[in-house]
C-alpha cells in the first residue's frame, strides 16, 4: 500500500498515477469495502429510529495516509461504523489534494487497517464565491460549482454539503440551496440518493435563530416543490457562537468558547420537525473537551472537526523541528502583506500555517515512518476520546443494518 499511495500522491506521470488508483479501488472492492451516502442513516435518524449520537465529520489536510490508519485503528478498537470522511472545496487547493486522491489514500488505509463496510466521503463547504455570484459574473461562477459538485459526485463524493450562507439573504440562500439540489438530483448515479446539507448561519458570523431556521426551510421547501417531489436536504448546518480553527489568543493559548447547548437542541428539535436529521456544528475542534459530550445530548446530527487535528500534527514532539522552522520561515515571507497590525507572530503563524500544507506536502510526507507513526498513534488517542464523547461507539452493527452487503455499489463511478 505504502508504494501504490506513493505512485497516487507523487507519480511523475498521469497514467501511473491512475493505474494505481484503481489498483486500489479494486483492492477495496475485493476486500468488503464500499462507497456509500449517508442518506438512509439520516433518514432512520429523522425518524427516530436511532438517536444517541453525533456522527463526526473529519477533514484531513496533512499525512492523510497515516492520519486515515489511525482514523480506521480507533474505528476497529471502539467498534465505530458512524463517521465521515470530507474536504472542504478551499481545502483541496491549498492541501493540494485532488478528490480522486483524496477517496484512494483514505482507501488505502482501510484496506491496510482491515476495514470492512461502507466508507462515507462528503464534499465540504461547497459554495460560490458571493462577490462573483452577486455580480456579472454570476452564470460563470455558478457553472464553476456545479463542476466541482459533477467531478465530486463522478468520483465517490456521495455527500454534499452545500453553503450558501454568504448571500446573508435568508431567502436568496433558499433559493441557491433548492436549485442545486435539483441539480445534483438530476446527475447523482443510479440507485443512489446523495445525501445533501444545507446551511443557514454563516460559520464565525452571528448566531442561528430557530426564526432563521424556519424561514429558510419554508423558503427551501417551497422552491424545492417547483421541480416536483424531490428529496430534500437531510440536514442542516447551523451558526452556534464558534468559528472556524478557533480564535488564537496572543499568548497561542486557544480561546475559550462557550457552547449554547440549549439553542443547539431547539435548533435540532425544529429542524427535524422538517424531516431532516437535524442540525450540523461546524468549527468544533478546537472547543474544549468537556464540550463534546453534549453534542449528543443535544441531539446534533453531525459535527465537522478539522483544525485541532492540524494543530496535533504541528505540534507534536514527533514533528521535526528543523522541518516547522523552515514552514515558519516560508510564511513570514509569503504571507508577510497579510499580516494583521494587531496579530502576534504566534497569532500570524497559527493563521497561516494550513497554507503551507500543500506547498510542504512531500517534505511532510518524507518524516522518518517512526515519526509518522508517533504522530499517528496520538490521533488515534484523540479519536478514541471523540468516538466515546460522541457516543458513536458500537455503531458499526446500525450502519451494517442500515447498509447490508446485497445493496453495496460494487464499482466506483469514475471508474
Amino acid at each position: 500500500m505504502d508504494k501504490l499511495v506513493q505512485k497516487v500522491i507523487f507519480g511523475e506521470k498521469d497514467k501511473d498515477r491512475k493505474k494505481a488508483i484503481t489498483k486500489i479501488i479494486k483492492i477495496a472492492n475485493k476486500k468488503g469495502i464500499w462507497l456509500e451516502s449517508t442518506q438512509k442513516l439520516y433518514e432512520e435518524i429523522a425518524k427516530g429510529n436511532c438517536k444517541g449520537f453525533t456522527v463526526p465529520a473529519i477533514n484531513i489536510r496533512t499525512l492523510t495516509f497515516d492520519f486515515a490508519k489511525a482514523i480506521f485503528r480507533a474505528a476497529h478498537k471502539e467498534d465505530v461504523g458512524a463517521f465521515i470522511f470530507e474536504i472542504a472545496a478551499s481545502e483541496i487547493n491549498y492541501t493540494s489534494q485532488s478528490l480522486e486522491e483524496y477517496i484512494a489514500v483514505i482507501l488505502a488505509a482501510g484496506i491496510e487497517e482491515r476495514f470492512k463496510g461502507p466508507i462515507f466521503f462528503q464534499g465540504d463547504h461547497f459554495k460560490v464565491n458571493v462577490k462573483k455570484y452577486l455580480s456579472k459574473d454570476k452564470e460563470q461562477e455558478l457553472k464553476k460549482l456545479k463542476d466541482l459538485v459533477k467531478e465530486a459526485i463522478k468520483t465517490g463524493f456521495y455527500n454534499i454539503d452545500i453553503d450558501c450562507s454568504g448571500l446573508k439573504n435568508i431567502k436568496e440562500n433558499s433559493y441557491l440551496t433548492s436549485e442545486l439540489t435539483y441539480f445534483i438530483r438530476k446527475i447523482q448515479p443510479e440507485k443512489i440518493t446523495i445525501s445533501i446539507g444545507g446551511e443557514i448561519g454563516q460559520i464565525g458570523d452571528k448566531d442561528t435563530t430557530v426564526k432563521e431556521l424556519e424561514i429558510f426551510m419554508d423558503e427551501y421547501q417551497k422552491y424545492l416543490s417547483k421541480y416536483g417531489k424531490l428529496k430534500g436536504i437531510s440536514k442542516i448546518a447551523v451558526q452556534a457562537r464558534t468559528c472556524h480553527g478557533g480564535i488564537v489568543l496572543a499568548s497561542g493559548e486557544l480561546k475559550e468558547i462557550k457552547e449554547d447547548f440549549p439553542i443547539l437542541k431547539k435548533l435540532s428539535i425544529k429542524a427535524r420537525e422538517y424531516k431532516t436529521a437535524g442540525i450540523v456544528q461546524h468549527g468544533a475542534s478546537t472547543l474544549s473537551k468537556k464540550h463534546f459530550s453534549h453534542f449528543p445530548e443535544s441531539e446534533v446530527c453531525e459535527i465537522h472537526l478539522a483544525t485541532n487535528f492540524q494543530n496535533i500534527i504541528y505540534e507534536s514532539s514527533y514533528f521535526p523541528k528543523h522541518l516547522k522552522k523552515v514552514i515558519y520561515d516560508w510564511i513570514k515571507e509569503e504571507f508577510a502583506k497579510e499580516k494583521k497590525e494587531t496579530d502576534t507572530e504566534i497569532q500570524f503563524l497559527y493563521k497561516f500555517r494550513k497554507r503551507a500544507l500543500g506547498p510542504f506536502k512531500k517534505a511532510i510526507w518524507d518524516i522518518p515512518k517512526v515519526n509518522r507513526n508517533k504522530i499517528s498513534e496520538q490521533l488515534e488517542n484523540e479519536f478514541i476520546f471523540l468516538f466515546k464523547a460522541l457516543k458513536v461507539c458500537q455503531t458499526k452493527k446500525l450502519i451494517k443494518g442500515v447498509y447490508p452487503k446485497k445493496s453495496r455499489n460494487k464499482f466506483f463511478a469514475f471508474l
